[in-house]
C-alpha cells in the first residue's frame, strides 16, 4: 500500500471514530434519566381545584373528588358530609348563589405516602359574595389524594377555620391565637 493511501485510510478511521464518538455521546445525553417530580402531578390536581374554586364552578371542583359514596369532607363549619353525590349537590346548590371568589392559598405542602397516595396541606383565605352579602374565611386544610387510574383524586377533605365561633363545641384549651 502506497503512503497516499495509508494517510486516506487513517483519515477515514479517524473520521468513522469521531463520528461513532460523538453519536455515542448524543445517545448517552438521550438516555440520562430525566428526574419526574412525583408530587407534580398532586399538585396539578389540587391546582385545578383551587382554579375550579375561584371560578365558582362546581363541576370542575368535584372532579377533582373521587366520585364515591365513601368520599369524606370535614368541612369547615365544623359538620362532615359522607358521599361524592351529597357534595356535589351541595356545592352546586351554595355556587348558584355565590360570585366574586377570591382564594389566596399559602404553605402548600405536598407529601407522597406512596406511589398512589399523598396529601396536601396548606393555609387558605378566602372572599366572596354569598346572596350579594361580602364574607370572609380563612383556615387550613388537609386533602387525602389517591391515584385512581391514572388521575389522582381527593378522597377525603378535612378544612378548619382559623376563628371557630365561641358557641362551636372545641374546648377552651384548644381556643388559642398561634397561627
Amino acid at each position: 500500500m502506497s503512503h497516499p493511501n495509508i494517510m486516506r485510510m487513517i483519515k477515514f478511521c479517524c473520521i468513522i471514530t469521531a463520528i461513532i464518538a460523538l453519536t455515542t455521546a448524543a445517545s448517552a445525553q438521550r438516555t440520562v434519566a430525566v428526574k419526574i417530580d412525583p408530587t407534580k402531578s398532586v399538585r396539578d390536581a389540587f391546582d385545578r381545584l383551587v382554579d375550579g374554586i375561584k371560578q365558582v364552578d362546581a363541576e370542575k371542583v368535584m372532579s377533582v373528588y373521587d366520585n364515591s359514596d365513601r368520599t369524606l369532607f370535614f368541612n369547615n363549619n365544623g359538620t362532615a358530609t359522607i358521599g361524592w353525590e351529597t357534595m356535589k349537590t351541595n356545592r352546586e346548590s351554595s355556587y348558584a348563589k355565590t360570585k366574586n371568589v377570591t382564594l389566596e392559598i399559602t404553605g402548600i405542602r405536598v407529601e407522597m405516602l406512596g406511589p398512589s397516595s399523598a396529601y396536601v396541606t396548606c393555609k387558605w383565605k378566602q372572599t366572596q359574595e354569598y346572596e350579594t352579602k361580602l364574607e370572609n374565611a380563612s383556615g387550613r386544610m388537609t386533602l387525602v389524594f389517591r391515584k385512581i387510574g391514572k388521575d389522582w383524586k381527593v378522597i377525603h377533605l378535612h378544612t378548619s377555620p382559623d376563628s371557630p365561633a365561641a358557641n362551636r363545641p372545641v374546648l377552651p384549651s384548644e381556643r388559642t391565637l398561634q397561627n
